[in-house]
C-alpha cells in the first residue's frame, strides 16, 4: 500500500455505497492529565483515545467494541465535544466540529444527539414526560404552542411506541425499556443526523433489549440516521451493527463489516473477543483463543504493538514496532504484523 496512515486506512474501510459521510474522525486523541503531590503537578497522561480514525454514513451503524477502559465511551463524548479532544479533527458533514466556537457548537448539537446508558438518571425526575421532550424543542425555538404542541410531542411518543397520555406522567412511572424509549424520543426531537448511543441497552433486561434495538433500527431506516453505537455486548453489536471497530488501549486494531468481524476476525484480540462470545447452539463448538494477563495501564502502554504483552502469536517485532492499520481486503483494515497484505498473500500462495 502506498499510504498506510490511520486516516487513509479508515477511509478505505468505509463501504463504497451509501452516499457522503455524516461523521468523519481523523487522528482523534483524548489524553487526561494525572496530577500528583501537594502541588498537583502533572505526572503523566492517561491515553484514553490515542489517534483513531473512522467515518459513518447516513443510515449506517458503526459499533465501537472492546473491554472496559479501552476508550470507546470517551470517543462518543469527544465526538459530541462533551469532552474537548487533545488532538485530531472531527467533521459533521462539511463542518469541522473541532473548529467551532460556542455558538457554532450550539447549532452543531441540533444535529448530534446522545442516548445514554441509564435511562432513569438521564431523565429529570421532577419533570413530566411532555416537558422532558419539549425542552430541547424550546431551547431551539422549535416548540409549538397549545394543541399543536401537544400533537408535536404525541407524534414523537408514537414514533417510539408510547401513547400520547404518557405526556402527563413522570419517568418513575415507566419501566426501564419505556424510559429508554423516552430517551430516544427526546434525542429525535431535534431531527438529528447522528445519534451517539453509549451502551443504550446494557441496563435493560435481555427480553427488552431486542425491542429497543429493533426500534432504533426502524427509526434509522425511516430517518436515515447515522449511529455511533458503543457497546461491550457482542450479541447486541451483531444485531444492530453494519460495521464494527474493535478498540484496545485507545486504538482501533480492526475495522470491517459485521460479517467479516464475526466470521473472519484477523487481529488476535478480535479473535479472542469473538471466541469468548456465547453462541445460541449448545451443540456448536468454537476454538477458544485464551489471552492471559491484565490490560496494561493506558498511562504507560507497552512499546510496539500495545497488545503484544497478551498476544499468544507475538513475535519479536511486535515488541518494538507499532503496526499501522492496513487494508487486507476491501473494507477490512487491521493493525497486526502477522496480518498484512503481504503475509496474507504469502499464506494464500500454493
Amino acid at each position: 500500500m502506498s499510504d498506510t496512515s490511520p486516516q487513509a486506512a479508515a477511509q478505505q474501510a468505509t463501504p463504497a455505497s451509501g452516499g457522503a459521510d455524516v461523521l468523519r474522525v481523523e487522528g482523534l486523541k483524548k489524553h487526561f492529565p494525572v496530577h500528583r503531590g501537594v502541588l498537583q503537578t502533572v505526572a503523566g497522561h492517561v491515553k484514553a483515545v490515542d489517534g483513531i480514525s473512522f467515518s459513518i454514513r447516513a443510515g449506517e451503524t458503526l459499533c465501537l467494541v472492546g473491554e472496559s477502559g479501552c476508550g470507546k465511551s470517551t470517543v462518543g463524548k469527544t465526538v459530541l465535544r462533551l469532552q474537548e479532544p487533545t488532538a485530531g479533527r472531527i467533521w459533521l458533514g462539511d463542518t469541522e466540529v473541532t473548529q467551532l466556537d460556542d455558538e457554532g457548537m450550539r447549532e452543531h448539537r441540533r444535529e448530534v444527539q446522545m442516548v445514554f446508558q441509564d435511562p432513569y438518571s438521564s431523565l429529570n425526575p421532577r419533570m413530566r414526560v411532555g416537558q422532558i421532550i419539549a425542552e430541547p424543542l424550546e431551547n431551539y425555538g422549535l416548540a409549538k404552542r397549545g394543541r399543536e404542541g401537544e400533537q408535536q410531542i404525541a407524534s414523537l411518543l408514537e414514533k417510539v411506541g408510547l401513547r400520547a397520555d404518557a405526556m402527563a406522567r413522570y419517568p418513575f412511572e415507566f419501566s426501564g425499556g419505556q424510559r429508554q424509549r423516552l430517551g430516544i424520543a427526546r434525542a429525535l426531537a431535534l431531527n438529528p443526523r447522528l445519534i451517539v448511543a453509549d451502551e443504550p441497552v446494557s441496563a435493560l433486561d435481555v427480553s427488552v433489549q431486542a425491542q429497543v434495538l429493533n426500534l432504533m433500527m426502524d427509526l434509522q431506516d425511516e430517518f436515515r440516521l447515522a449511529y455511533l453505537f458503543v457497546s461491550h455486548d457482542l450479541a447486541v453489536v451483531e444485531h444492530i451493527g453494519h460495521r464494527i471497530a474493535v478498540m484496545y488501549l485507545g486504538r482501533i486494531v480492526e475495522l470491517s463489516t459485521r460479517d467479516r468481524i464475526f466470521g473472519q476476525p484477523q487481529h488476535p484480540y478480535t479473535e479472542a473477543l469473538m471466541a469468548a462470545a456465547p453462541i445460541a447452539d449448545p451443540k456448536a463448538k468454537r476454538e477458544r483463543l485464551v489471552i492471559e494477563g491484565d490490560v496494561p495501564s493506558p498511562m504507560n502502554p507497552p512499546p510496539g504493538c500495545h497488545f503484544h504483552t497478551r498476544c499468544p502469536y507475538a513475535i519479536p517485532r511486535c515488541k518494538v514496532d507499532d503496526p499501522p492499520l492496513q487494508e487486507i481486503a476491501p473494507g477490512h483494515v487491521v493493525a497486526c504484523h502477522l496480518r498484512t497484505p503481504e503475509t496474507l498473500a504469502a499464506e494464500a500462495a500454493p
